[in-house]
């Protein structure tokens, strides 16, 4: 089993007992609160719960396809999972941040590939896809629970991220004509623009994980004597929260806009922004 403990001088018991979650992060346990293991790295999952709301709100003011929405819940159950498991590092915690993970991207990737025109369900090539996806993430479930290596969920969350992006260069490039020419110029540039900012955005956050696994110890002693609040500043898992929250929803924005202009009529639709975030807007409503 891998794990990923940081000895950390100021960590302590809490409410919730030892650690059981297979993922241990940098910030100290239990440093503010009785009650909640991870303080900042908990917070910072309310700009992902943010993200998300604002997403199925749109979802709704606009009548999008209801497959939207289902995706803005998952999302949504990604933060309030994630938030979860770092109030309380427990191993049942943890599960709820990280499958709903898998769920969300892998029903991405089934928006990208899901071309005929209309969303309703009925078609046969429709019903063998939703099939598919469902029996995917039923047995990836399974062998999360029999192989309980973060590092396995890691490669296949990663694994499906770039298959959404190849998939949207495909569609926008490489597509057959009568597929490819479902789409104006101007609105595939929007679509690469959005979709691009998400997976650099995401990237980002990527990074500044890792960065903070790395240099643990050094930020570990600069906290104390930054002081708080600014030494939540340092705490790069939640940094990767914010990050990865907003790159999430920049490009579900984008799947949503290049699904709707293939399977519907592209002059339907527009992007617009709402508080800086951009949404698919309907234009026949």
């Amino acid at each position: 089993m891998a794990s990923m403990s940081f000895p950390n001088p100021l960590s302590r018991d809490g409410f919730f007992g030892p650690v059981t979650a297979t993922l241990d992060w940098c910030e100290a346990n239990y440093q503010f609160s009785y009650y909640v293991a991870e303080m900042a790295n908990s917070l910072s999952n309310l700009f992902t719960i943010y993200f998300a709301s604002q997403g199925a709100w749109c979802v709704m003011k606009e009548r999008l396809p209801a497959r939207f929405l289902v995706g803005c819940i998952g999302f949504l159950l990604v933060g309030v999972g994630s938030f979860a498991f770092h109030a309380s590092l427990l191993y049942e915690a943890q599960l709820a941040d990280e499958l709903p993970m898998i769920y969300v991207v892998s029903m991405s990737l089934w928006l990208l590939y899901d071309y005929q025109i209309g969303f309703d369900l009925s078609s046969m090539q429709t019903k063998l896809q939703v099939f598919g996806l469902v029996l995917f993430n039923v047995f990836f479930t399974w062998s999360y629970f029999l192989y309980r290596n973060p590092v396995y969920h890691q490669v296949v969350f990663a694994t499906i991220i770039l298959s959404c992006a190849f998939r949207i260069t495909y569609l926008l490039k490489w597509s057959p004509i009568h597929i490819r020419s479902r789409i104006p110029d101007d609105k595939k540039e929007q679509v690469a623009k959005l979709f691009g900012t998400g997976a650099l955005t995401f990237a980002l956050g990527f990074l500044i994980w890792n960065l903070d696994n790395v240099f643990c110890d050094a930020l570990t002693k600069m906290k104390p004597i930054i002081g708080w609040p600014a030494a939540f500043l340092l705490e790069g898992h939640s940094w990767w929260h914010f990050l990865t929250g907003l790159g999430t929803y920049f490009m579900f924005i984008g799947t949503q806009y290049i699904a709707v202009c293939i399977k519907d009529d592209h002059r339907k639709f527009a992007i617009q922004s709402h508080y800086r975030l951009p949404y698919v807007k309907r234009i026949d409503k």
